[in-house]
């Protein structure tokens, strides 16, 4: 193994001491912030590390998980002098009752990652009514009561989806009754879509990002021609492409504990003899596996199948077995003197002897991105990750032969390397980071909100806001990354000029 996988490192990554990780994330003074902002169903933080570097303080807080409180509390409450210090609230629908006050402060900004339940359709009732009931509806009851002159939500893709249209319409309506200005249509943004510059990161993590501008009822139900405030695209001329996982890896010998995150030995194996695979193909063909999943139990000639059992399946799955027959007729020599090599095969686990080839032109699978799912093994081209998830699916970097550490991917999501979970189970740390907020895609949308809406917004916020450095996420990635795409703007220009 030591042949396939040497030990890597990334030359421009500054070494940074972990140990010494929650180095003091929040070193601007809180005195001259020109804005104050509530975090509401905060995680570890992603809002409160955009909202900072616009300038703003953290007046309230309010996390259930006791876990992910800590971690929040750790990197960016613990390092502030008591007096700066937010108000810590565990559970949000006790700061919220159905009358009388709301228990948070007047804020000029609102935040919020919310969880996305259900709406009752029962006599198509609209608006705070029906958001009764539901945690969107404390998010309204604040909104009620203080006011903010700017309200960020973020949420799953789905909730602008087919299925849940009802529950959009609700929200959208909701906030308009408030007095709040929102667009009708859903601004999804990714962090893989923004350039390093502008607080990228390689991870495509699709989110629905709902922004509104108080300007009253009146204004708010008659202003609804309001187009989204971004549009899924690449900024700035950005080639998605051109990222590369190695620019939120550490070093190998960097990382405390790494036999942890090392493959086990059967993982080793079921990469190995499917790389055996994919390298054969290429050196006999010249040619890249096929995108379809190939699942190894269902190769047989074509003429083998039965053709009543594959009608009786769904279209999908009979498609399949369609094209695994003829991938096994046109490989068939190969197939056959891989199987004798490798006779250990047919013992893998079922889910490890299908493959899911999602890498191009990648040409092993120790050079691709790879997943265990109960699907298959899946691989895709080392250039950006799929969307972190709260299951432990994680990333393996085929070239390092483990798999991303909680760290690397709090970077994923655009958090310092400063940033620290402290001495908590790897498993809770994976679970808040991929609950988290991807800090470049936030800063990205909120900017662009203030900017398009400046002439209804507080000076002083959009000051603060407008001047702000571009960069959100600091050294989440490394010097290399800012240096490629230098260097390709460089090319660029050159073109251009020629």
């Amino acid at each position: 193994m030591t042949d396939v996988l040497p030990l890597q490192f990334n030359q421009c990554a500054p070494q940074l001491d972990l140990a010494d990780g929650s180095a003091k994330l929040s070193g601007m003074s809180k005195d001259s912030a020109s804005f104050r902002y509530v975090d509401l169903f905060a995680g570890i933080g992603g809002f409160h590390a955009m909202l900072d570097h616009a300038g703003g303080r953290c007046v309230y807080v309010s996390e259930i998980d006791r876990e992910a409180r800590q971690t929040y509390l750790r990197n960016w409450v613990d390092p502030l002098p008591n007096a700066q210090r937010p108000v810590v609230n565990t559970d949000i629908t006790l700061a919220t009752p159905d009358e009388g006050e709301v228990d948070v402060p007047p804020h000029d900004v609102l935040a919020a990652g919310f969880p996305c339940q259900p709406f009752s359709k029962s006599g198509f009732q609209r608006g705070m009514d029906e958001a009764r009931g539901t945690l969107f509806w404390n998010i309204a009851r604040i909104l009620e009561e203080r006011k903010p002159a700017v309200v960020l939500l973020e949420n799953v893709r789905n909730i602008a989806g087919p299925r849940h249209a009802h529950e959009w319409e609700v929200i959208v309506q909701t906030l308009r009754e408030i007095g709040y200005r929102v667009s009708s249509v859903p601004s999804v943004f990714s962090p893989h879509l923004l350039p390093p510059s502008l607080g990228g990161t390689p991870q495509i993590r699709d989110r629905v990002f709902i922004l509104g501008t108080f300007v009253g009822p009146q204004r708010a139900l008659r202003e609804t021609r309001v187009p989204p405030t971004v549009v899924r695209e690449p900024v700035g001329g950005w080639n998605v492409h051109d990222w590369n996982v190695e620019w939120v890896l550490d070093d190998d010998a960097t990382v405390t504990d790494l036999g942890r995150y090392r493959l086990a030995d059967d993982e080793v194996r079921w990469i190995e003899v499917w790389d055996d695979l994919v390298k054969t193909v290429w050196e006999e063909r010249g040619t890249r596996l096929p995108g379809f999943p190939l699942w190894a139990d269902a190769w047989m000639p074509e003429r083998d199948l039965d053709h009543l059992l594959v009608e009786a399946q769904p279209k999908w799955k009979a498609d399949f077995l369609v094209k695994n027959a003829r991938f096994y007729d046109e490989h068939r020599h190969i197939i056959e003197a891989w199987r004798k090599r490798h006779r250990d095969f047919d013992g893998f686990p079922e889910s490890r002897r299908k493959l899911e080839w999602q890498a191009q032109d990648t040409p092993s699978l120790w050079e691709t991105v790879m997943h265990f799912r109960p699907s298959g093994i899946r691989a895709k081209a080392p250039t950006y990750l799929p969307a972190l998830v709260a299951i432990t699916q994680t990333s393996i970097i085929g070239s390092r032969g483990r798999r991303i550490t909680p760290h690397e991917a709090a970077r994923l999501q655009g958090l310092p390397r400063s940033f620290s979970f402290g001495e908590q189970r790897v498993a809770a740390s994976y679970k808040q980071v991929g609950n988290g907020v991807a800090i470049g895609a936030a800063w990205h949308v909120f900017r662009t909100h203030v900017e398009d809406n400046r002439a209804d917004l507080p000076k002083k916020l959009v000051k603060s806001v407008l001047g702000a450095k571009l960069n959100p996420v600091g050294d989440a990635v490394s010097p290399c990354a800012r240096e490629f795409e230098a260097s390709r703007s460089g090319e660029a220009s050159t073109a251009a000029a020629s």
